[in-house]
């Protein structure tokens, strides 16, 4: 007897499938895709569209995006939030709607977490060749822009036949389920498969379970591991997103009370342990604390948990200094396990935790180890301290000023975003992040105009909380479009909007390596050319009014601990705006390089003396082998 089929369109069948896929990890179960962010155009009006309405909210809940990066970014946010273990489609037409996924893409595949892009794509009858948007190719009739998003995905496939649906479906939920291998999963849709009806098998739709494995270690890896930190005297963890992914906390404060052994963190791993807690050294390399760094370039056993080593963590090579130091990686992937000749524990972060803190019962780091990273830290938390206090209410803030008015606004489950420019690193040294997932830094990618999408997504996941968007303007001229998004749902994301006239991060860094703050500024022409006349006349405040947001402006420390206090008890989407003295910086400077490389030859003297500088710090490069 042949089994029961069911009558749908490529696009129906899509939707319906989606709407019975779970993750289960630890006896729970989440819905593997929540939702559909979607932008339509003729690629995809009639398909994915057609079926999101003909399937309706209860089955498959749509979002109403402005810009198509942009909703990656949402999901992206959303996934994060909720360790992975749910997220959400984005569908565009074909085109430039396609072709603005990449970007969003590649933040999702760079920081390892999963979002399901459905792009439309050209007839695969070639009926009209070419069509609205089509790129040709000379030689290659089946490349199309979609293929940009071949290398930014973890797995990729044009649908060109209805059956193909099946398996490349499966595939699909595959990948994004399994912690070692997600990112950004492309299924290209040509649009006029999206229309076509196909008898498809009544099981295909059945309710289907992703298990999200927990991989113990291997005993022979376990062994070793053992041993090389029994035989550490200065060990460090080095505590990466890995950890929050696995929702390994818990099991990293019970390691780390059990040996003495303390932890620096990435931007991704940042809030692993609680700021207060004495083991809790903060951030680690180029943005990190002192002490952090200090213990790290002494450090002769580094043990990364779920990190995979960026050059901002390990100051382009130059951080761990020790001549003797060794590496012990414990990571899902291979891959990352692998990275400075280390010894490995490819396992799930929790799993392996738990494993090493039984197999090293009764062992601990030496009482003055200890006592040197704890008297360390006290000496970090009074820069902190000074980094943000305002003596004078009436004076206007600086940028760590403001992060101090909002520390001490903030509830213990609020969620603060950035992505970039200068507020990274005043917030990997300077924030005290109070919950595991307080601290939501995009830096894989460092992709501007990541805030105001990922606040949107995260306050889906997690209505209960309070969300803060930090932004320079900057930031906000890249992306501010996703507000309407934040008005039309009622979402009362938080948007700390600071005014600072220009690129102030790279504008630090043009110094540093000769390039003269070149293009960095927002100001007019000078006679002689350049930009360094007086600042553009640009309201942002009055802009995201216009976009419909409550705003509201702080020109005083006093004024901004208002505006923050009312923005959190308000229950609609909010922006603080607030211009801050760029003249008188109290953010601490780098406490570790990192390599950006400088003109060899130049005739200008700022140049020249960044490079004398630059082949200083490179010559204290070291490969792990």
């Amino acid at each position: 007897m042949s089994p029961s089929t069911v009558r749908l369109t490529v696009a129906q069948a899509l939707v319906r499938f989606l709407s019975a896929q779970y993750t289960e990890r630890d006896g729970v179960r989440h819905r593997l895709i929540a939702g559909t962010w979607g932008i339509f155009g003729h690629g995809n009006v009639a398909g994915l569209g057609q079926a999101l309405l003909q399937a309706g909210e209860d089955v498959m809940p749509y979002h109403q995006g402005r810009n198509e990066q942009s909703m990656v970014h949402a999901a992206v946010g959303y996934a994060r939030q909720l360790d992975r273990l749910s997220a959400q489609a984005v569908t565009t037409s074909i085109g430039p709607g396609a072709t603005n996924l990449v970007t969003g893409a590649a933040l999702a595949t760079i920081n390892r977490l999963p979002v399901l892009l459905l792009p439309g794509d050209y007839f695969a009858s070639h009926a009209p060749d070419p069509l609205l948007q089509q790129l040709e190719h000379p030689t290659e009739a089946d490349v199309s822009v979609n293929d940009t998003l071949r290398p930014v995905s973890r797995y990729f496939d044009r649908i060109t036949r209805p059956e193909a649906l099946i398996p490349s479906a499966l595939n699909a939920m595959r990948v994004l389920a399994d912690p070692a291998e997600t990112g950004a999963v492309t299924l290209a849709l040509p649009q006029d498969v999206q229309a076509e009806a196909y008898d498809w098998p009544e099981e295909f739709f059945a309710d289907r379970v992703w298990y999200v494995r927990r991989p113990a270690p291997d005993p022979v890896e376990l062994a070793a591991a053992v041993e090389a930190i029994r035989a550490a005297r200065r060990p460090l963890i080095v505590a990466g997103g890995g950890v929050h992914h696995s929702e390994a906390e818990a099991a990293l404060k019970a390691f780390v009370e059990a040996t003495g052994i303390p932890v620096s963190s990435t931007q991704a791993g940042k809030g692993s342990l609680r700021h207060d807690h004495p083991a809790d050294l903060g951030g680690i390399g180029h943005t990190g604390t002192s002490v952090s760094d200090d213990i790290a370039r002494a450090a002769d056993l580094v043990i990364g948990v779920g990190t995979r080593y960026t050059d901002f963590t390990t100051a382009s090579g130059t951080l761990f200094q020790n001549p003797d130091v060794r590496f012990l990686n414990l990571n899902i992937t291979g891959f990352d396990a692998h990275k400075l000749a280390a010894r490995t524990l490819v396992c799930d972060a929790r799993a392996g935790l738990t494993a090493l803190t039984e197999a090293l019962s009764g062992h601990r780091v030496e009482a003055a180890y200890e006592a040197e990273y704890r008297a360390g830290k006290e000496r970090w938390d009074a820069v902190v301290e000074g980094a943000y206090r305002a003596d004078d209410e009436t004076a206007v803030p600086t940028q760590t000023q403001v992060l101090g008015a909002l520390d001490a606004v903030v509830g213990v489950d609020d969620v603060v975003i950035n992505a970039a420019g200068s507020l990274p690193g005043d917030l990997h040294k300077l924030w005290r992040a109070r919950s595991p997932r307080q601290y939501h830094l995009e830096y894989g990618y460092s992709c501007m105009g990541y805030e105001i999408p990922a606040g949107i997504g995260i306050q889906q996941a997690a209505p209960e909380v309070a969300v803060w968007s930090l932004i320079g303007d900057g930031t906000y001229l890249m992306m501010p479009t996703e507000i309407v998004t934040a008005v039309q749902e009622g979402l009362p994301v938080n948007i700390v909007l600071i005014q600072n006239h220009g690129y102030a991060s790279i504008g630090g860094l043009s110094n540093e390596v000769g390039g003269e703050r070149f293009g960095t500024d927002y100001r007019y022409r000078a006679a002689d050319g350049t930009f360094s006349g007086a600042p553009l006349p640009v309201d942002l405040a009055a802009n995201a009014a216009s976009l419909g947001m409550d705003v509201l402006r702080a020109k005083t420390v006093g004024e901004l601990r208002e505006a923050l206090a009312k923005a959190r008890a308000s229950d609609r989407p909010t922006c603080v705006y607030v211009e801050t003295d760029v003249l008188n910086p109290t953010s601490p400077g780098p406490e570790a390089w990192w390599d950006v490389p400088v003109a060899e030859v130049a005739d200008r003297e700022a140049a020249v003396e960044a490079r004398e500088r630059y082949d200083q710090h490179v010559a204290g490069r070291r490969r792990h082998l």
